[in-house]
């Protein structure tokens, strides 16, 4: 005689809805959990830019898109076992406060890569080639200024990547039939028989800054990075170089691009992320005509979500199963006999059978 499983109760915060309760995003993976009765879904009943403590006090496992997760949030969280945050980012989680509080931290790590690349070279060819304001000539009747506007193809151009993970890998691949030089990476946690491995040259941000046509950036927000493109950093790019932020905010200070810009000290940029989220009034960028702006959302796409929130929502699904979850933060849990003790109370599963690491 088979044993059913206790019920695992699966959240996902409100702003995956509309205010109607249908959902924003095509597919948010919810199918993962289709031939697991055991788990039971329900979406937060409102929004609040922090989780409260009470919207988790019922939840095994929640799936989070915009909301913060921190200390106070996890306050008499008792059932809760894990986060999965439905992205790679997670600056907005206190993964330290968590891990405190016995809760597994995941990301969906490999998810965004592609689609996070391949909009990156979209911005790449749409900055060199002037696209936003050969649009604008047309649209204005200003047909005679094209020949003010000469482009360059990224054929033998610079790239300076700062962060080779899985999304800069990514990048280096899909532009490989462009004939661009050699690329150059800023990473003080790839080793160099990687580096060698991947074609790329490991250089010191300073050397990337001064030789890159193209810098792109790909690391996340942490207290090393906040701040890494400064006013010093900027004075060292080139004028005819481009810099791209599809990473995070705050890894750029805003001010001293803004300055750059002004003094005509780049050729341009592409921001997709910003200090202060959302941008709400119009953007101090907005008046550049080589900049290229997004509201953190260049690379969303519905294969991205799809794939993004299968992950998500399987993440939930392996600890209800007992199982690693894919992108874990915080592995030391399933070493702490205080943690495993738990995972096993709620979930039935014997703790010989849990991973350990």
């Amino acid at each position: 005689m088979t044993t059913a499983r206790p019920l695992f109760h699966a959240a996902l915060t409100a702003d995956f809805f509309n205010a109607s309760g249908e959902p924003k995003f095509r597919d948010l993976g919810l199918t993962q959990f289709s031939d697991h009765s055991h788990v039971q879904v329900q979406p937060f009943a409102q929004h609040s830019p922090v989780i409260e403590a009470a919207q988790l006090a019922t939840c095994h496992g929640v799936v989070v898109l915009t909301p913060k997760v921190t200390a106070e949030s996890l306050q008499g969280a008792t059932n809760l076992l894990v986060v999965s945050r439905f992205g790679v980012g997670y600056d907005s989680v206190d993964v330290e406060a968590c891990t405190q509080a016995g809760v597994m931290v995941t990301i969906t790590a490999g998810a965004v890569d592609r689609p996070v690349a391949e909009a990156t070279v979209g911005w790449m060819i749409a900055l060199s080639h002037h696209m936003l304001v050969k649009d604008r000539l047309v649209r204005t009747g200003q047909w005679q200024a094209r020949t003010d506007y000469m482009g360059r193809e990224l054929r033998e151009r610079q790239l300076g990547v700062i962060g080779l993970g899985g999304i800069g890998r990514e990048l280096l691949r899909l532009l490989q039939t462009f004939g661009m030089q050699q690329p150059l990476v800023f990473d003080p946690f790839l080793s160099t028989e990687t580096a060698a491995q991947l074609g790329v040259r490991l250089v010191p941000l300073e050397e990337l800054l001064r030789a890159s046509d193209f810098v792109s950036i790909h690391c996340p927000l942490t207290e090393q990075t906040r701040g890494l493109i400064g006013a010093a950093e900027l004075a060292q790019m080139r004028p005819d170089a481009w810099l791209l932020n599809t990473a995070r905010g705050g890894i750029i200070d805003e001010d001293a691009l803004e300055a750059a810009l002004d003094a005509g000290r780049l050729a341009g940029a592409a921001l997709d992320c910003f200090t202060e989220e959302p941008v709400l009034q119009p953007s101090r960028f907005a008046r550049f005509e080589n900049v290229f702006l997004a509201p953190h959302s260049i690379a969303w796409t519905d294969e991205l979500f799809r794939d993004i929130g299968r992950m998500a929502c399987g993440s939930l699904l392996d600890v209800s199963l007992g199982r690693r979850p894919h992108g874990l933060l915080n592995p030391v849990l399933l070493t702490q006999a205080d943690f495993r003790a738990r995972w096993s109370a709620l979930t039935g599963i014997p703790q010989d059978l849990l991973p350990n690491h």
